[in-house]
């Protein structure tokens, strides 16, 4: 019977009476076999064997001294032959050249416990059976190993290593830790708008009377001094006297010939403007009143007109620092609020308020979008609890 296993060698776990450091070198009836140099088959007994390894007599096959060699170790338990494969090397020859003492390389688990327990009955005087044989290769029969003086010094790298990955974990959970904080910090201390603009002060410039715009003379995003001309338009001349005729000249006639002849003007611009927006195309007709081109002054300042929600009213006050985030430009603005009022007319769930920036605004940005945001816990007031517990 052979008690081979396929399980690779472990070099971390010793057996549990190695680990105590006992090693019994006893006399105890077992046989070597292994093959010689010249390949043959050698079978010798063993003078003595321990945990370490055995020593055998010398006959016609010749060792040499260091030589490595593969055998087995041969027992005889009830009644049957049982055997250990075994790697050794031989550390030892007499000087008479016929005790050979050799030593284990490389056992395995299994072949460790074997050898344990052969050895172990075998001085206890106990009756070694195939049974308890198998029982003890059953069980876990292992310790870990002892450390020795030096085991757990790490070399440089290794600390190195071991350094550079901790202070990983540790900045990961630093920036995690941050990362909650400040999410947390925005949903409970800061408010947001829900929506702003930068805006300026507009003109609408109107129909005059009902009529045709016949030529759009500016395009939109042009400038346009005070008093240049717009467009053009045409109205009928029945249109303009219609108020002002008498009842008896309304006849037929007069009403054919006044409809037929149209009256030319020319809409201006009222300021140094930019042209923003054009309501009424080239072509169309517009009705008294109709606004047709809004104008934003050149020289104007922009306010940022925003809108918070209603349950942010005890935070949305006249004078209160707010930080702006104008779209397209990379630093925001500090700016304070300067009306606050509701949508008129109507009991609006909103609050409308317009912000005037610290630093004035560019004409060219109006119409952007913009972010505001109001911090609960404001830089000044922080400073100020910090210089007070520090009193």
């Amino acid at each position: 019977m052979s008690v081979a296993t396929v399980a690779a060698s472990n070099t971390n776990v010793v057996h549990e009476s190695e680990a105590q450091r006992q090693y019994a070198r006893l006399k105890m009836p077992a046989r070597i076999r292994f093959l010689g140099s010249d390949r043959d088959m050698f079978e010798s007994e063993l003078l003595d064997l321990s945990a370490g390894g055995f020593s055998f007599i010398q006959s016609s096959v010749p060792m040499k001294l260091g030589g490595h060699h593969k055998g087995a170790l041969v027992f005889q338990i009830d009644g049957l032959s049982m055997t250990i494969d075994v790697e050794f090397q031989v550390r030892s020859i007499s000087a008479e050249g016929q005790r050979v003492g050799c030593e284990f390389h490389q056992l395995r688990p299994r072949e460790i416990a074997a050898l344990r327990y052969l050895i172990t009955s075998y001085t206890s005087g106990e009756m070694i059976t195939m049974g308890d044989m198998l029982g003890t290769l059953q069980r876990d029969n292992f310790a870990k190993a002892r450390k020795g003086k030096g085991g757990g010094v790490m070399g440089f790298f290794s600390r190195l290593r071991a350094l550079t990955f901790s202070v990983l974990i540790f900045l990961i959970g630093v920036g995690a830790c941050a990362y909650i904080l400040n999410q947390l910090y925005n949903l409970y201390y800061v408010t947001h708008a829900d929506s702003a603009m930068v805006s300026l002060p507009s003109q609408q410039v109107s129909m005059p009377r009902e009529g045709v715009l016949q030529v759009g003379l500016v395009k939109i995003g042009s400038e346009v001094a005070k008093g240049a001309p717009l467009a053009t338009f045409s109205a009928t001349m029945l249109d303009v006297l219609k108020n002002s005729l008498p009842a008896e000249q309304m006849t037929p006639e007069n009403i054919e010939r006044l409809f037929s002849k149209t009256l030319q003007g020319t809409l201006t611009s009222p300021c140094d403007c930019r042209v923003v927006a054009q309501y009424v195309g080239d072509g169309q007709s517009a009705s008294k009143g109709v606004p047709v081109f809004e104008l934003v002054p050149l020289k104007g300042e922009p306010t940022i007109d925003a809108r918070f929600p209603y349950k942010a009213f005890s935070k949305v006050q006249p004078g209160i620092r707010v930080l702006v985030q104008v779209s397209g430009e990379s630093a925001p603005r500090n700016g304070k609020i300067s009306t606050v009022s509701l949508q008129q007319g109507s009991l609006a769930s909103d609050i409308r308020v317009s912000i005037i920036t610290d630093e004035p605004l560019s004409p060219e940005v109006a119409g952007r979008p913009v972010e505001v945001t109001i911090d609960g816990l404001s830089g000044n007031l922080l400073i100020e609890k910090i210089m007070a517990a520090g009193k």
